[in-house]
């Protein structure tokens, strides 16, 4: 029996390796700085007036709520990044969502920044506040909303109000949530009004701080509507919402002792059934983390082997490879993540050797495609996973399927079919990573956004696209040099050359992981070194939800 400990032959010291590496960490130090300006939030005068308030700012907030010395995953950071520049931007959007430990739980939160345009909802407010609601809802997650927002950013309200993935899905969702008990806590630690002072009532447990403020309408608006006099505090302050309205459960003094309370509330919150995914005690890599830096090439032209990486992520570099000899440019095969057992599907970019099933020859597959054969695999393996209720996991690095006469003589359209079948109907939790291309129908069949992902994270060296820069750009300045030489204009090789340059650059700056990250595209960018991290986070929020639907694939192309 062959070992399934992945053996290592990356040769550290080698000119490639330490390029590699350099270039990782350009990349992460790049990522990581934009990061830290992010969350700044609306910057040091609008961190002032927050504290001038007595009030935290929402990431002092959410460091009081959760465990000591834990992390918070934030998710969505990038959201709205380089977007809403007229208007002097929305770092993150506006609010702050993750998953992290209070009392020991994993808890979702959700908090409104108010440094930024006083936490209003701009688009990809809403949209991210429902990203992280639909992730509870698919892995029934506790959520903690902390409140301090005044309401929808009015010049934007036609993008922000109507829509099914807009400001009022918001409300339904918390419904939705409470009606599949699923906790929800929240606490009102600024103004909440207009619209969105229904979130608050529409969950399990409302908190309220003094100062704080919640109404339909302020008292300008009710001034101005039916023109009565009142002050905030008696219209929607926290001591008239406790005693007369008795919409608060708690009032509190201060952000301090309503975060106090809300660890009190969560410390004794009942325990769902546990998932039927297998867990077993966790085992680190035999080889470091960082060495995927080195490993790993983001230059299209160049192999590397992504059994190497799986083995820098799994438990004890232990990869129980399925059909290893078959549709060898896609791997698929069982593993452990932090104890818990997964399935992993996994795009090889080394070319391989293959016998032409048709022809009896030899030829060569190339790495990054999926052919029929690696297709046919992959759909298969998918269904084993369902069948026997284990999670799958995606590793991007796909250029797409393959073309050309001999791939539709040998049905590469129908093996795709099955393996989009496949990945669409799978009911156990899926969860993917984009760590180079992701390209085309591959990233459809690799479990991309539209399929449903519990999470999907990128590497920064991620490419996330219809096709690549270089392919897009040489078949866009074609269309364009015809569409010139139809109205009688004649371009040089230097003006053929700029054209080109210039689309590469606009093509290239839209598949950036970060320009994905901004609309919600992918849930975090990660550090390659810390995607076994990601994944522990990811896999333990999906076991909590116990519930399975039947597995079924319907019509099989065959």
């Amino acid at each position: 029996m062959t070992s399934s400990v992945v053996e290592s032959k990356v040769k550290r010291d080698s000119p490639d390796f330490e390029k590699n590496t350099r270039r990782m960490v350009d990349l992460l130090t790049e990522i990581k700085n934009q990061e830290a300006m992010i969350q700044q939030g609306g910057g040091a005068k609008a961190i002032e007036a927050q504290h001038k308030k007595s009030r935290l700012t929402a990431r002092e907030r959410i460091a009081r709520l959760i465990d000591p010395h834990t992390s918070f995953f934030e998710l969505g950071i990038y959201a709205a990044y380089e977007m809403y520049e007229e208007w002097g931007g929305a770092p993150a959007a506006g609010t702050i969502t993750g998953v992290a430990r209070v009392c020991g739980r994993l808890v979702m939160i959700i908090a409104n920044d108010a440094t930024v345009k006083a936490g209003a909802f701009f688009p990809l407010t809403a949209k991210k506040v429902i990203r992280a609601q639909n992730i509870s809802i698919d892995n029934h997650i506790p959520t903690i909303y902390l409140v301090d927002s005044a309401g929808v950013f009015l010049p934007l309200q036609e993008d922000v109000f109507p829509d099914t993935d807009d400001f009022g899905r918001v409300f339904r969702n918390n419904a939705v949530m409470s009606a599949m008990r699923i906790p929800q806590i929240t606490a009102i630690m600024g103004m909440c009004v207009a619209g969105g002072a229904y979130l608050p009532v529409m969950c399990d447990h409302i908190l309220m701080t003094e100062g704080s403020g919640l109404f339909l309408a302020g008292p300008a608006l009710v001034q101005a509507a039916i023109g009565q006099k009142v002050s905030a505090e008696e219209l929607g302050g926290a001591k008239m919402h406790a005693e007369i309205s008795g919409t608060v459960d708690f009032r509190e003094p201060d952000d301090d002792a309503c975060l106090a309370r809300i660890r009190a509330l969560v410390d004794k919150m009942g325990h769902p059934p546990a998932a039927r995914f297998d867990y077993k005690e966790s085992a680190n890599p035999l080889f470091p983390p960082e060495e995927i830096y080195g490993i790993f090439s983001s230059d299209p032209a160049r192999q590397y082997d992504m059994h190497e990486v799986i083995a820098r992520i799994v438990d004890g570099s232990k990869f129980e490879e399925y059909r290893a000899e078959y549709g060898k440019t896609l791997l698929c095969g069982y593993a452990r993540i932090g104890g818990r057992a997964v399935g992993i599907v996994a795009n090889n970019k080394k070319h391989v050797p293959t016998i032409d099933a048709a022809t009896g020859e030899r030829r060569i597959e190339f790495g990054g495609v999926i052919y029929t054969e690696s297709a046919e695999k992959a759909a298969r393996f998918i269904m084993d996973c369902n069948q026997n209720l284990v999670p799958l996991i995606f590793l991007h690095d796909v250029n797409g399927f393959m073309v050309g006469k001999e791939a539709e003589w040998s049905g590469i359209i129908r093996a795709g079919a099955k393996m989009v079948n496949a990945v669409s109907n799978s009911v156990v939790p899926k969860i993917a990573v984009i760590c180079g291309g992701s390209f085309g129908a591959g990233h459809y069949a690799m479990c991309g956004k539209a399929y449903d992902p519990r999470f999907l994270f990128a590497w920064p060296t991620a490419r996330y696209a219809v096709m690549s820069g270089d392919s897009a750009a040489s078949t866009l300045v074609e269309i364009k040099i015809k569409q010139l030489e139809r109205e009688g204009k004649k371009l040089s090789e230097a003006d053929k050359k700029e054209l080109k340059e210039s689309i590469r650059a606009t093509y290239e700056h839209q598949t950036d992981p970060r320009y994905a990250a901004a609309r919600l595209w992918v849930d975090a960018i990660i550090d390659p070194a810390q995607t076994r991290e990601a994944l522990v986070w990811a896999l333990e929020a999906a076991a909590l939800n116990p519930e399975m639907k039947e597995f079924k694939t319907g019509v099989l192309q065959t």
